[in-house]
């Protein structure tokens, strides 16, 4: 938890507030390959989250962020919870 809050703060300088659509949707292609994943894409109550809710793709656009749901299953567990 304390990582995301640094990569968050750390993310936020020197940068616009703008995302980065490709740089996500090559995320989100990663993130597809994993089932606990795709469960959540595929929910219906959820996908749409993935275009249009601002935070999800701001987490989705940080390749550590991105890295660390790939590799820890406490984070998986947060990032469901929070979807």
């Amino acid at each position: 938890m304390i990582f995301e809050i640094i990569a968050v703060l750390l993310g936020g300088i020197g940068q616009d507030n703008s995302l980065y659509t490709k740089k996500i949707d090559k995320h989100i292609e990663e993130l597809r390959k994993y089932n606990w994943f795709n469960k959540l894409y595929d929910d219906e109550k959820y996908h749409r989250l993935f275009f249009v809710n601002k935070r999800v793709r701001k987490f989705l656009q940080s390749t550590f962020l991105t890295k660390r749901l790939i590799n820890n299953p406490n984070a998986q567990n947060t990032f469901k919870i929070s979807s």
